[in-house]
């Protein structure tokens, strides 16, 4: 199969997530991983040694999932090895369907884009729709900060819905692709520093630290790139290299070690304010601000925003095809 044999599971998978989405209809594997998660912190997370058990899931989950994965492929490519008419074809569908198992950029711009269009409607619509999509707190947020979380997770979910799976797939092929969902599916679930999580959490929040560290800070190279292509549409707020100076001024601001760099890199694009205080199951937490202009944001920063995900998208995966025919 040769280069194509890298190609075109790519383009099949990125291609679906552009036309389906995640169907409500189709079983999904991280639904499985999420299950597998619950099951075990319901039952660990409990009396002593909480660090230890969290990080016995981690490394068994991870770990596993890789496993699995390239077993799976390994028996398949056997079995369609035995049908030359075919077999390939075959071996090739099924590494497509799970790339688009592993991206969700068309599920969130749709899930952003609701956020908005609730928002419009009312403030309260506003508030429960952004609960889908954001681990704070949402009952006492503003209008502004409801547009501000929806955008927010667009940012970063470019870079754990995208441009990190693809990352881990140019890198470890599709095992490595899996491995990476199964270490932010834990983090997006017990990552927390919580009093409940803070311990049992602690090993799958590091372990995505890790793995979206460089993730991240190529998704911010990638958005500002986007941003400054020739016929875009809305004119962005700074030169290219006045947002890369932006970003990495502001990206460091958050608490996180990754998640600032894309936040940064669409404020600087949107010239508005991204961070501080958010409450996490009922608790308090200071973050700093990323951007300086505070001001309301409005349906037309969400059309720029929208773009600029796709281009960077767009971007990732032609970085895919020249590795490909390298």
């Amino acid at each position: 199969m040769g280069m194509m044999g890298n190609v075109l599971p790519l383009l099949m998978g990125w291609g679906l997530d552009k036309c389906l989405g995640d169907p409500s209809c189709l079983p999904h594997p991280v639904v499985a991983f999420g299950r597998w998660i619950a099951f075990v912190e319901r039952h660990a997370n409990k009396g002593r040694c909480r660090r230890a058990k969290g990080t016995l899931l981690v490394g068994f989950s991870v770990a596993g999932v890789f496993l699995l994965t390239w077993l799976f492929l390994f028996f398949l490519s056997r079995l369609c090895a035995a049908w030359p008419a075919g077999g390939s074809y075959v071996f090739l569908s099924a590494e497509g369907i799970l790339v688009f198992y592993c991206l969700c950029g068309t599920t969130l711009v749709r899930e952003v884009r609701l956020v908005f269009r609730a928002a419009d409607r009312s403030l309260d619509e506003g508030r429960r729709q952004v609960a889908r999509i954001v681990g704070r707190d949402t009952a006492h947020l503003s209008d502004k900060e409801v547009r501000t979380a929806a955008l927010e997770t667009l940012a970063e979910n470019l870079s754990d819905g995208v441009v990190a799976p693809l990352f881990w797939f140019y890198l470890l092929g599709l095992p490595g692709m899996m491995a990476y969902k199964m270490v932010n599916t834990m983090d997006s679930m017990i990552g927390y520093r919580t009093d409940r999580y803070r311990e049992f959490g602690w090993a799958a929040a590091r372990l995505d630290d890790v793995a979206n560290y460089v993730p991240a800070r190529l998704t911010a190279f990638l958005m500002a790139l986007s941003a400054h292509l020739p016929h875009r549409g809305r004119k962005a707020a700074r030169g290219l290299k006045d947002e890369l100076r932006f970003i990495l001024r502001h990206g460091p601001r958050h608490a996180s070690p990754n998640s600032g760099y894309p936040e940064a890199a669409l404020a600087g694009i949107l010239d508005c304010r991204f961070g501080g205080p958010h409450d996490y199951f009922g608790q308090s937490f200071p973050k700093p601000y990323i951007g300086n202009r505070d001001r309301a944001l409005r349906t037309e920063d969400l059309q720029t925003a929208v773009g600029v995900n796709l281009w960077a998208e767009c971007l990732m995966v032609l970085c895919g095809v020249a590795l490909s025919f390298l």
